[in-house]
């Protein structure tokens, strides 16, 4: 533990990959009281080594994953990132801004056969889009391509709605979470919000203290 002024290097290789493949892990901070967000904003809650240490689990990953509403509070390339993944039904996103015409490489878009005709074609002209279901996209078919494509190490930065499809469907390996000294009350949304999903026992793996911020990682129990 720390009480300050934590080693960042030291703190991103407590975060190493296992060799297992695929590897799906969610990055996420919250409040004392579970908020994901304090009056709309995720950055209130954090702080300067949580960013960068989001940056560096980027940087470990070899796809970072967002739903629609996680993507739009963007308006560059997310620092640290390679590949990037989407998940959106309604593909209301800014094609025309620097987060997709300045991406080094064409983003992944996984949306749905009933997707807006002309959104599709506004995302095709940016990404390169594939329909996994017909109503919404599907979380299991995505995840199979991004494996078949060898982007084994995945990383889920959210919407929660995003993560809690895909902890219902039993992809969740890691939950890395940061708790910020702070709370929230309100209806700001959980980390996971949305379906509903069996009780699924995790295995603390690391209790890292920077401060008064605690850095948790826990793993699927066998």
């Amino acid at each position: 533990m720390s009480d300050g002024g934590i080693d960042l290097d030291e703190l991103a290789a407590a975060y190493a990959y296992p060799e297992r493949k695929p590897w799906l892990r969610g990055n996420m901070i919250s409040s004392l009281d579970g908020a994901i967000r304090y009056k709309g904003n995720t950055g209130a809650l954090g702080y300067d080594t949580d960013w960068q240490l989001m940056q560096r689990l980027r940087g470990l990953a070899d796809v970072v994953l967002m739903g629609a509403t996680t993507i739009r509070e963007y308006t560059e390339y997310p620092a640290g990132a390679g590949a990037l993944a989407v998940v959106s039904r309604s593909l209301e996103l800014d094609f025309d801004g620097p987060l997709f015409t300045e991406a080094p490489a064409p983003p992944l878009i996984y949306t749905c056969e009933s997707a807006p005709p002309d959104r599709l074609r506004a995302a095709r002209a940016r990404a390169e889009v594939l329909l996994t279901g017909e109503d919404s996209a599907s979380i299991p078919a995505m995840l199979r391509d991004l494996d078949a494509r060898g982007l084994h190490r995945q990383l889920c930065e959210g919407g929660p709605t995003v993560l809690a499809e895909i902890a219902a469907e039993g992809f969740l390996d890691e939950l890395c979470l940061t708790l910020s000294p702070t709370i929230v009350a309100g209806a700001e949304p959980r980390i996971l919000n949305g379906r509903a999903i069996d009780l699924q026992r995790m295995t603390l793996r690391h209790t890292i203290r920077d401060g008064d911020y605690l850095y948790l990682r826990y793993t699927k129990a066998e």
